[in-house]
Order: structure tokens, then sequence, then C-alpha cells
């Protein structure tokens, strides 16, 4: 057994689906290679050796080469080797690196991970290639052991080395007799076990090691096949709930939930959205945490949290109150990773979101089911240029999947809705965020989708899923939704929205779609009277 042999079986189906492009899985290969090389350095591993690394946890290859440079020639020589999209190649690295992590602290069992990734070199290092020098630790790419150096797998996994070395012509019988003893021994044994049980299995099958190796398999087949349940909430300037929504795995994980959200925020919470769907893990790890957890988000205007799988993700405009933030939530709930969110990096989340839907597209199978078409679009950034509708050439290969699939499947019918940041006035970002949503409708139909299938909204600034006092906010909130188009459901579904339920004020007494202001027949909702659009 060897090191990039055990990633390959075990994280490249979860990362790949049912994708069996060879380019692909050896474009992967590669990266293994990489990626261990850069962990067997001690300063490297380091920064995570305390971390609780989520298996999804996309930012993680950021955070493993923080060079941005470095990030984009990996990718780039990878897709340029194997003849893959880059935004492909980006997208399958950052996807594999926390999974290959995971694996690769298991081999290492007990042993230190560097030191075992430095033991067993010889098994990864003929797979690095010449390139990835200036982005490796020095020594990476010299010649491998000679003959005699010890290799292991892990003190706990295996004490078999992983590279054979070819034994020198003259010493080839000496070493063979000992072997031959061995053998006879072991043949003898194997009789006397055999006449001593009634089903013998072989003499020395790792049984053990099978049962791991299939338990880590089902895991990762789970970890592709279900996401992490996640909340997310933000703060306005006077901390009351800006912003919440939340994917869970069914209603007793969506019950705890708000009941927490209801004893932080009271009536506020009732404008959290839900999600709620076996897609999703039915357990929350911070779930125990959370009635301590909110009331400190709610105690800092503007600030922002997204809480998934083993992780707390933090933002807010002021540097002191964020690091002060981080803090108080780490005490509060000691068992998470808790940290602060870092730089936007437009790109990387531009391509780790396509990468993220087409694996979702690929988990779609035959038929599938409306909603499930519209989570898989939706977690893709469209990102169109500032005042401009035009949809990005990067996002057509989606959208042209897209259209196939709402094409043959019958009884599909979503909506389109556009949103955008608070950056300019509402009737303004209410008319880009419709622009922009036709848009993508005028494409799909381009491409062979029935019009009647599809319906579009603008829903500007009024339905934030992030606050907007910060860059990666904002960013959050220039979005293009899908949506089940299903006038019998209820908008806090989450992904199946009614008419009634896109009112931007969210007014139950009127039916009209295009208000930008309270609406005068409620009198709780303020007097004034909605322009007409």
């Amino acid at each position: 057994m060897d090191i990039i042999s055990h990633l390959t079986r075990t994280v490249s189906p979860a990362v790949l689906g049912d994708d069996r492009s060879p380019a692909k899985k050896n474009l992967l290969e590669q990266f293994y290679a990489i990626f261990a090389a850069r962990l067997a350095d001690n300063d490297t591993y380091g920064r995570f050796a305390n971390e609780n690394i989520a298996r999804d946890d996309q930012g993680f290859y950021d955070r493993v080469w923080t060079d941005g440079s470095h990030r984009d020639q990996i990718s780039r020589e990878l897709a340029g080797k194997h003849n893959v999209d880059a935004t492909a190649s980006r997208g399958l690295i950052a996807m594999a690196a926390p999974l290959a992590f995971h694996e690769i602290k298991s081999l290492a069992g007990t042993t230190p991970v560097p030191q075992f990734l430095n033991d067993n070199l010889a098994s990864y290092q003929h797979h690095i290639p010449a390139w990835a020098s200036t982005v490796l630790p020095a020594g990476m790419l010299a010649a491998t052991p000679a003959a005699g150096t010890g290799t292991r797998i892990s003190d706990t996994t295996s004490t078999a080395p992983l590279h054979r070395e070819e034994e020198e012509k003259g010493s080839f019988m000496k070493a063979l007799l000992p072997i031959i003893g061995l053998i006879i021994l072991g043949a003898l044994a194997w009789a006397l076990l055999r006449g001593c049980q009634d089903n013998p299995e072989p003499v020395a099958t790792p049984v053990a090691t099978e049962q791991q190796a299939n338990e880590g398999d089902e895991q990762l087949a789970v970890a592709a096949d279900v996401e992490p349940a996640s909340l997310r909430i933000a703060t306005g300037e006077n901390s009351e709930l800006y912003a919440c929504s939340m994917n869970v795995g069914d209603d007793t994980l969506q019950s705890n939930v708000m009941n927490a959200l209801s004893g932080a925020f009271g009536d506020e919470a009732n404008k959290c959205r839900a999600d709620v769907d076996d897609n999703f893990a039915t357990d929350m790890p911070a779930a125990a945490q959370l009635a301590s957890i909110l009331p400190i988000v709610k105690s800092v205007p503007n600030a922002s949290m997204i809480i998934k799988g083993d992780n707390i993700t933090v933002n807010a405009p002021d540097e002191a109150a964020l690091q002060k933030l981080v803090s108080d939530l780490q005490a509060a709930a000691p068992a998470m990773t808790v940290q602060a969110e870092g730089p936007l990096d437009l790109q990387g989340e531009i391509d780790n979101s396509l990468a993220a839907a087409d694996v979702a597209m690929n988990n779609l199978g035959d038929n599938p089911d409306p909603r499930d078409v519209a989570r898989a679009l939706s977690i893709q950034v469209i990102n169109f240029q500032v005042d401009e509708a035009v949809i990005p050439d990067v996002n057509k290969a989606v959208l042209d999947r897209a259209a196939k699939i709402i094409t043959e499947v019958p009884n599909m019918n979503l909506m389109i809705i556009g949103h955008t940041d608070s950056q300019a006035s509402d009737s303004y970002n209410m008319e880009l965020s419709r622009e922009r949503a036709e848009s993508v409708k005028a494409y799909l139909v381009s491409q062979g989708v029935d019009a009647s299938k599809l319906s579009t909204k603008g829903m500007g600034e009024s339905e934030p899923i992030a606050e907007n006092s910060t860059e990666q906010g904002r960013f959050r909130n220039r979005r293009i939704e899908f949506v089940v188009n299903d006038e019998t459901n209820s908008a806090n579904d989450g992904m199946v929205i009614s008419n009634d339920a896109l009112d931007p004020d969210l007014n139950p007494l009127d039916s009209n779609n295009d208000d930008l202001l309270p609406d005068g027949d409620d009198a709780t909702q303020g007097t004034a009277v909605d322009p007409a659009n």
C-alpha cells in the first residue's frame, strides 16, 4: 500500500462522484503528492495541528498555501498538464484538500504527520512534478532514499515500507534464504491452524485494516452525500437580527434552532428562512451551545456568523470587536473551531462555487427532484460586472447543463431571483436585480428551455443573507437564487416560494409583487403607499 494509491481509492471517489474522467483522476493523484509534500513541512502543518478541519472546508486549501500566486500556479499547471479546465482544476483541489488531510492523519496514527510524510517520502516523491519546487519546502524533489533506508506507514497502521528498493544482485540469494524459511514455517503454521478450525481464514489476513478502510470509505460516502447542517445569521446596526437562514435535515433540528433564535432575538427570529431536507445532516454540533453563542453575536453590531459542521466563522467591520467575538465564542463553545473570516478571495470563491455546483449536478441522477436542481444551481456565483446584467462566460457551462435538465424533467417550474447588496438606492437595486434574473432566464431559454417553465423576480437588497458592512457580506448578498415556483407552498421552506411570499415587505395582506415600501393597507407596517414599479 502507498499513500497516493490510498488517497486515490478513498478521496477521489468522494470528490469526483459519478465523473470517471481519467484526466481529473490523474490530476488529483499529482495534487495529493504536492499536498503531502507541503504537509511534510513542520511549520506548515503546525498551523493546523490543533484545528478541527471539516471535511467540506474548501477554504482549507487556501490556508495551506497562503500565497495566492502559489495556489494559482498549482491549479494552472495541473490543469495544463492534464487538459482540465482551470476553474474545474481549482475546484477539485479545494474539495480534495480537507478530505486528503483527514486520510493522511488517519494513516499517520500516533506518528506526527510531518514525520510520517517524511518517513514515507519515497512513496509519493516520484509523483511530484519539477515545477512544484517553487511551491514546496526545499528538499522535496531530491533523489529518493538509498536502499536500506527505513520507511514506514505509521506506528499504528503498518510497519511495512511503502516503497520497495531493488536489492543488489550479489546479495539476492542471501536475502532469499530467510524468506524461503519463513514461507515454509508459514505453510506449516497454516496447515496446523486449518486442522484446528472448522471455518479457517488465511493466516495474517489484515481483518482490522480492511475494516478500518471500509469504515473510512463509508464515512467519505456519507460526507459526499449529506451536507452538514448550517446556520447563517447577521446583525444590524442596532444588533437586531438583520439576516438569517438555516439548512437542516429534519423538523426537530429546525425547531431546536428556532427556539434558540427566539430566545436571543424574540419575534425577529420569525424572519429566518429554513431549508429542511434530507440532503442535510440532522444534527448540529453547536446546537447545544446556541443559547450561549447567539447572545454573544447579538451584542456586536453589523456582525455575521456562519455555523457549519464543527466550524464557526465570524466577521465584523471593527477589528477589535472581531477578535473579541472570536475569543468569546471559543470560550462559549470550546469544542468548536472558531475563526475570523479571511479577506475576500473573489476568484477563489467563484471557482469553488462552480466546482461545487458541478459536483452537485453530477449527483442529481435521473429524474431529479426540482428542489435539488434549484439547490445545485444556487451554489454557483454569477459575478456580474458592476451595474451590468451580462452573464459571465464562466457560468455558461453550468447553465447549459441546467437547461438540458430543466428541459428533460417534466413539471419543473423554477423561479430565478436576483439579489443585490445595499450600496445603491432601493429602487435602483430592485431594477438591477430584476434585470439580472431576466438575463439568466433569457440565456436558459436561448438554450432550449420552455419560457413557461421559468419566472423571475428582483428582490434588490430586501433579503440579505449577510451583513452589508463588510466586503465579504456584500459579496454574499449579490446573488442569483433558483427556487421551485410552487404557489401551494410557504416561503419558510427556503427553496419553495409562493408569489405572495416574494413581497419584499413580507406583507401578508396583499398579493402584488412590486412593493418597495410597507403597504398602506397594513397599519403595522406604516402608512406610506407603495410606488408603482
